[in-house]
């Protein structure tokens, strides 16, 4: 059940209650449309791949692909560094690859948080062997205080402290990618 308060949108009690607002839906369509005009701008005419980072990039390369003005077409990975915790294992494992080649083409690679690099280091060597034509990545929130890797994104939507942020695609253990905002998520010990 959705209950509208404004235009605010919260979703049902059961689910979001007690979870502190980071950004809200409006606020995170509004800086995705910025980060789409400069893609687009970045581009010209040129065409582009964008590789999502399943699962957690989903809602973010949906409503970002909405907002870049050039012909796009989408592919995914999926890869696993946390498991089913709070903190990186340290250990990024391919679960899914690429379905088309990607050689001479522009790839951006849509991920929904750079924590560690971890993940974003070993996804842009493995994609820099195909030789692209350009490789870029958008990151919608960035942690620059857990970086591991020295990586950064090309476009950011937010950079935040370090947090455990849950909606929009960011969960714990598979839960909360559904919620519309993104949120802090109580950590134990914590209140």
């Amino acid at each position: 059940m959705v209950l509208r308060l404004g235009d605010t949108v919260c979703m049902s009690q059961s689910i979001s209650a007690g979870l502190e607002v980071l950004y809200s839906r409006q606020q995170i369509a509004e800086r995705i449309a910025e980060m789409g005009a400069q893609i687009t701008n970045d581009l010209g005419d040129e065409k582009l791949v964008m590789v999502g980072v399943l699962k957690g990039a989903a809602p973010f390369l949906a409503d970002l692909s909405r907002t870049i003005d050039v012909d796009a077409t989408f592919d995914f990975v999926a890869v696993s560094s946390y498991g089913k915790g709070q903190r990186s294992s340290g250990a990024v494992k391919m679960i899914k690859d690429l379905d088309q080649p990607i050689e001479g083409k522009n790839v951006l690679i849509v991920e929904d948080i750079l924590d560690t690099g971890l993940t974003l280091s070993y996804l842009r060597k493995l994609f820099l062997q195909q030789r692209p034509k350009s490789l870029r990545i958008a990151a919608l929130l960035d942690k620059p205080s857990r970086r591991i890797e020295k990586i950064e994104a090309d476009y950011v939507g937010f950079s935040i402290p370090d947090l455990f942020v849950i909606g929009y695609g960011m969960d714990f253990a598979e839960r909360y990618r559904n919620l519309p905002d993104i949120c802090l998520f109580p950590v134990e010990g914590s209140k």
